[in-house]
């Protein structure tokens, strides 16, 4: 897969995923989780996600947050992949319920 140049990989973060920034040859995200076991869940779905991808994030988990780096080694940078998959995760990880839907869900955000 061909590697994005990095004027690319800018247009695509802003466009797709403004919450993600380049640094070297990695996308990057924090996600504030608020507590551990948000921060544990969110990086067992990741991980999930990484190996049914056959793509694997770097993942640097601490008490209230994760940090999710992504590149494609092989690459040596940013390819459709790193992309693709950061879609993927923000999804999962920005997802919040239809309290309409799940009533008893509000309680829990």
């Amino acid at each position: 897969m061909e590697r994005y140049p990095d004027e690319k990989v800018a247009d695509l973060l802003k466009s797709r995923l403004p919450e993600w920034t380049l640094e070297q040859v990695y996308i990057v995200r924090t996600y504030d989780t608020g507590d551990w076991q948000r921060t544990t869940m969110l990086a067992g779905a990741i991980a999930y996600l990484g190996e049914k991808a056959f793509h694997h994030p770097d993942l640097f988990l601490s008490y209230p947050r994760l940090k999710v780096l992504l590149t494609t080694h092989d690459a040596g940078g940013i390819t459709e992949r790193d992309i693709a998959l950061a879609e993927k995760i923000e999804e999962i990880a920005t997802w919040k319920p239809d309290f309409e839907v799940f009533k008893e869900a509000k309680s829990w955000f």
